[in-house]
């Protein structure tokens, strides 16, 4: 049984909207309504209600949602629109890039975004794009000072490296060596010669007692980032790595960019280059190029019994160990093709589907456009009734007999609009979703026969989920089908067909 998605909802609705009658209230039905069309479990709510959207991220309650991201307790966000998230635009690439690094959905019903669609998807392209942007326009800004800070050896921001020092004035100070940690840094590169190995050197150094600069114990990280950094032998680098964007990752520039400058030496070039052999040799025992899959769906395939099936002994058939099942190669990949055309149905089951779905938004519209003019004239009787009773030109009892049907009434109808409204979303965006993923989907077919075996294994493991293979059908769940029911009803109709297939076959 597949795992229910956990999301969280995101309510932010600005003291003016509540006084217009956009309550925090119709904002988290709509979106529960969203959630249960699309089966999954809301398992907490984000208040913000009257906070300004100029900054959010240092919010409590933004902090908590982060918080809740990282650690996976949910997976989705779901919010208004867009502004409700954020109206600082650097804080809503901020969000979108914090999300995206950890394999979460944003999903913004007035602007019909579900970032765990394929046409959700663009959204995260489009914002990656307006936030590399952005970096590059700062960066651009800060490169040219870089070149002639480093050529004078003044620092390029941030500490001075392990054994050296700037000194207490960093924007007049030249790079010196610190005397309390250049000794430390030394035998580093004294016990790594002799032991040959990071972890050795890491733990030799605890056990005499030395810590990093902030105090923690040496890894095998940390040293093999020090003994790489050429400074210790007198040559400063400068200006050689660039960002990847998330502040984590960064590749190395052409070296004609570097800026080498010399620098006061803690061991001697013969050391360093003694070491920096060893990891050298090192690193190109441990990084020999690994099996390449050798058959199309391999680490897929999966019995019924919920083991692994795999190709041994050079026989090209998947078999499973446990229960003795198995299948050929040729059979399931024949099968496995047939499964992306039998996807695209027919272009007239396509039109009917696009066809039906737009009838169902429409008269959904319908009905919240009726239910907001109801709401609308029951507002303004409740609240002329309330004027009434305020200036006693109504008995309490007369108040509380048209006033009570009318405010039931004003709160169902409130209710149900927010539903509406969420039903028309789900609606939507699965539409535009479904158009996406057909037309992809469609173009991939009939490219399928003249792609390369890597192109297909790439594309294999992006859009299947499982294969499941029992002892008379099999199941191929695509990643990225369309929920809607109508096109549920379908697909179960194409399972049925596959398994009829199999049983002949």
């Amino acid at each position: 049984m597949e795992e229910k998605k956990s999301v969280g909802i995101w309510i932010r609705v600005s003291t003016e909207d509540q006084a217009r009658g956009d309550s925090p209230e119709h904002h988290e039905e709509r979106a529960r309504m969203y959630c249960k069309l699309n089966g999954w479990d809301v398992v907490t709510v984000y208040h913000l209600e009257a906070v300004s959207g100029k900054s959010v991220i240092d919010q409590p309650e933004a902090l908590r949602m982060m918080k809740d991201v990282k650690e996976g307790r949910i997976q989705a966000l779901v919010f208004s629109k867009l502004a409700r998230l954020a109206r600082n635009t650097r804080e809503l690439l901020s969000f979108a890039d914090y999300f995206n690094e950890h394999k979460a959905d944003l999903v913004s019903l007035q602007e019909k975004i579900d970032t765990g669609t394929p046409a959700g998807r663009l959204f995260y392209t489009i914002i990656a794009a307006m936030a590399q942007w952005e970096r590059e326009e700062i960066a651009s800004r800060v490169a040219a000072s870089v070149p002639v800070r480093a050529k004078l050896g003044k620092p390029l921001g941030g500490v001075a490296p392990f054994g050296y020092t700037w000194g207490d004035d960093p924007s007049k100070k030249q790079l010196s060596i610190d005397e309390n940690e250049a000794p430390i840094r030394k035998l580093m590169y004294e016990i790594f010669s002799r032991t040959k190995r990071k972890k050795a050197t890491a733990k030799q150094l605890n056990e005499l007692g030395y810590r990093t600069r902030k105090g923690e114990r040496f890894s095998d990280t940390t040293i093999d980032r020090l003994l790489k950094d050429p400074i210790a032998k007198g040559i400063r680098r400068a200006n050689y790595t660039k960002s990847r964007g998330d502040n984590k990752t960064w590749d190395l520039k052409p070296t004609s960019e570097w800026v080498l400058t010399e620098c006061p030496s803690i061991v001697s070039e013969e050391l360093w280059e003694e070491c920096n052999a060893i990891l050298e040799q090192q690193y190109k025992k441990r990084n020999k190029p690994g099996r390449q899959a050798k058959f199309l769906l391999s680490g897929i395939m999966q019995c019924t019994c919920h083991a692994k099936m795999y190709v041994y002994h050079g026989v090209d058939t998947y078999h499973c160990r446990k229960c003795k099942n198995k299948i050929s190669v040729r059979d399931i990949d024949y099968v496995f093709e047939v499964q992306l055309k039998n996807f695209l149905f027919t272009d007239l089951e396509i039109d009917v589907y696009q066809k039906q779905t737009e009838m169902t938004i429409n008269e959904k519209a319908n009905l919240l456009n009726a239910a907001q003019v109801e709401i609308e004239d029951l507002t303004v009787r409740t609240t002329e009734l309330l004027n009434m009773r305020l200036k006693k030109e109504i008995s309490q009892e007369d108040f509380v007999r048209f006033y009570e049907p009318d405010n039931t009434r004003l709160k169902g109808l409130q209710r149900h609009t927010a539903e509406l409204q969420g039903e028309i979303d789900a609606l939507t965006v699965h539409l535009a979703s479904s158009q996406t993923v057909l037309s992809d989907a469609k173009d991939l077919y009939n490219r399928w026969s003249d792609l390369e075996f890597s192109e297909k294994r790439t594309i294999v493991e992006t859009i299947t989920d499982e294969i499941i293979v029992g002892s008379d059908d099999i199941h191929i769940k695509l990643a990225y089908l369309p929920k809607h029911t109508f096109f549920d009803d379908n697909v179960k109709r194409q399972r049925n067909l596959r398994g009829s297939y199999w049983q002949q076959a």
